[in-house]
């Protein structure tokens, strides 16, 4: 896939200046507060969607202090969350799975189809492109001096899949082996950029007309923007980015 950006690359190259100016410490924090609330308690270490949220937090620099309150937020609130998926489909006929946690969930699925409707796409139902992703361990992993060696080694801890890319070493293991996996790779020596729960797509849907991704990418930030969404993942590939 040489010279082709997979969605979630370039999300998180967005993420990265994005956090340079803050932008991201508010999601974040609800993100930390939500987990509280629906992974089972304030301790990281019991709460596997807690810690993922927290080391997530950790890599883009959010303040311990804005980590620490997101928590507390959370066990004074009486706020009643719910946590619910989106399928669709978005310009260039890209596959999208929205995952949102709300208050008010006819809210929410009329605030999330009118932005499906407004840019070109279209909401589906349940089970209308989940069957084309799956869900994944993932860890950004910063590359040292012998990629192909760091490869290797990263390869005999066992897991699923290892992919270089320009930003990193891409690692994808069982979720419910990603904790375990980051410390044997903390083991190593090598330094870990991001860790993240996500929909992995098996097939990939490739825009190669610019206004097309263009407007793929302006839809998928508008979702990404709407404040009851935490995630957005999508098959687009984009040549060239």
């Amino acid at each position: 896939m040489s010279g082709h950006s997979h969605y979630a690359t370039i999300h998180r190259q967005k993420e990265v200046k994005d956090a340079a100016r803050g932008n991201v410490f508010s999601k974040l924090a609800r993100a930390i507060t939500i987990a509280v609330k629906t992974g089972g308690g304030d301790d990281p270490n019991s709460n596997f969607k807690l810690r993922v949220e927290i080391d997530k937090a950790r890599a883009v620099n959010m303040p311990k202090d804005n980590i620490e309150r997101a928590i507390a937020r959370a066990k004074i609130s009486d706020e009643v969350l719910e946590e619910v998926a989106y399928e669709g489909f978005g310009p260039g006929g890209i596959s999208v799975i929205v995952k949102a946690t709300t208050d008010n969930r006819n809210r929410t699925s009329q605030e999330i189809k009118n932005l499906f409707e407004k840019n070109g796409g279209n909401l589906a139902g349940p089970g209308a492109v989940s069957f084309n992703f799956e869900n994944k361990g993932f860890l950004l992993v910063e590359k040292g001096d012998n990629p192909e060696s760091q490869i290797l080694k990263l390869i005999d801890l066992g897991v699923e899949d290892v992919e270089e890319t320009n930003d990193g070493v891409e690692v994808y293991v069982i979720p419910d082996k990603l904790s375990e996996v980051r410390y044997n790779i903390e083991g190593l020596g090598y330094v870990i950029k991001e860790t993240e729960l996500i929909m992995k797509p098996k097939n990939l849907q490739t825009v190669t007309d610019s206004k097309e991704s263009d407007k793929a990418l302006s839809f998928l930030e508008a979702l990404e923007e709407q404040d009851d969404v935490q995630k957005v993942f999508t098959n687009l590939d984009i040549p060239n980015v």
